[in-house]
């Protein structure tokens, strides 16, 4: 019988050394938001949580400008058309845009110092983290992806620490962010840059010719990236248009669940990243399948989430930020739910950008966020943070069933030799 090579891939030393290191990393990481706001709450009270919230949830919409077409499209970038440091040198461009662009939105919005300044540095804390996905991207491709999860185990570890001293010495939420712009670029210096160092990386002088191409290329990833970050964060603008900044805590801390199973996505794909790209090649059957075998795992995943919520999760919540959210498990399990879909959604995009199909990604995005722009108020202006719960829920399941019939059209082109890159 003739072995897989795609199944020996995964079999390996190597391959569970990556798996678990990226599993450790990126759950620490990603947990980080959920202990930043549960730390401002105790803190710095509910009305200064709320703002935190909001700004985090921000400067995570502008971290799309500065990632623009991200890691994914680097690492499974077949045609070397482009170099790794002309990737670095369109990653600072973006990331200047990030900083623009949010400086826009704050003085468009009329916020105070105050809320200014926090969404700022939050913003270049992101920024950061941007830069740092190239530098992922290097050393993923050369398969030392348990680097990367090190880069984010040492980055969510100093965040925190940094994090809790200081705002527990000072309430000051403001000088609290700066700690984590200091703690992020520790990291980045000390680990990051020495890794590079390892891969025998070297950054060339800037080719602008190839830094636009890449940016034409990379747009319509950009497009849909930049639209499903806003479908998560949709529910918080129409909160802070139209409600408290009490409301938007405690959103938050019910919305925190299901952002971070909706990350669940797209981390538990960065080990098969390789792997996909090599079946799309070689052995297209096993593509399919294992596109849709993590997809299903995912929603198990969410189904566990679920029954875990009905039991625990208002107590937990509650133990956890000290506020009363007795009367919120419906708007809980809501939101779960479409944490779930849109993370099964992130698994089929992934599959769909190897394959190199964008465009119909920024055409479905856009359509459920057309959606969601046009109710999320009316919405939560009717029926508070449940109006919100079901606004996302909505959205993601529209998301979700668009994206299927996607992949179910784009494999039908590639049984029948119809198939074409963007």
């Amino acid at each position: 019988m003739t072995k897989n090579p795609v199944n020996n891939q995964i079999a390996t030393p190597a391959f569970r050394r990556n798996f678990i290191w990226n599993l450790i990393g990126t759950t620490c990481w990603n947990f980080t938001s959920l202990f930043f706001l549960m730390l401002a709450t105790r803190l710095n009270g509910i009305d200064d949580a709320g703002i935190f919230s909001f700004a985090f949830s921000t400067a995570c919409v502008f971290y799309v400008i500065g990632v623009y077409s991200g890691r994914t499209f680097q690492i499974t970038d077949t045609t070397k058309e482009i170099s790794d440091s002309d990737y670095f040198h369109a990653r600072f461009w973006s990331c200047a845009a990030m900083l623009i662009f949010a400086l826009f939105f704050c003085f468009l919005r009329g916020y105070d110092a105050y809320k200014f300044t926090i969404i700022m540095l939050l913003t270049l804390y992101k920024s950061l983290e941007a830069i740092s996905e190239s530098t992922y991207a290097v050393v993923q491709k050369r398969e030392r992806l348990d680097q990367v999860g090190k880069s984010f185990f040492l980055k969510a570890l100093f965040s925190l620490i940094f994090f809790s001293v200081i705002d527990a010495l000072t309430h000051n939420l403001v000088l609290t962010c700066a700690m984590l712009v200091l703690a992020s670029t520790a990291v980045i210096l000390f680990y990051d840059i020495p890794r590079l160092r390892e891969a025998h990386f070297q950054l060339e002088k800037p080719n602008l010719k190839k830094v636009w191409f890449l940016t034409r290329k990379g747009f319509f990833v950009f497009g849909f990236s930049f639209l499903g970050i806003y479908l998560i964060n949709a529910p918080k603008y129409a909160i802070d248009s139209v409600s408290t900044n009490e409301i938007q805590t405690v959103y938050g801390i019910i919305a925190m669940p299901a952002t971070v199973l909706a990350l669940f996505g797209q981390y538990i794909i960065q080990p098969f990243l390789m792997t996909l790209k090599t079946s799309l090649r070689q052995n297209f059957p096993h593509f399919i399948r294992l596109t849709i075998r993590l997809t299903l795992a995912i929603f198990a995943f969410g189904i566990i989430c679920l029954l875990a919520a009905w039991f625990l999760g208002i107590p937990v919540l509650e133990l956890l930020y000290g506020v009363s959210l007795g009367d919120y498990l419906i708007p809980l399990l809501i939101i779960i739910a479409g944490g779930t879909f849109y993370a099964m959604s992130v698994v089929i995009s992934t599959s769909l950008t190897t394959m190199r199909d964008t465009a119909s990604q920024l055409i479905a995005f856009f359509i459920v966020a057309l959606f969601a722009f046009s109710t999320a108020r009316l919405f939560v202006s009717a029926q508070g943070i449940t109006g919100a719960c079901l606004v996302y829920f909505v959205s993601m399941l529209a998301l979700l069933i668009l994206y299927i019939l996607l992949f179910a059209y784009q494999t039908y082109l590639v049984r029948i030799g119809k198939h074409h890159d963007d």
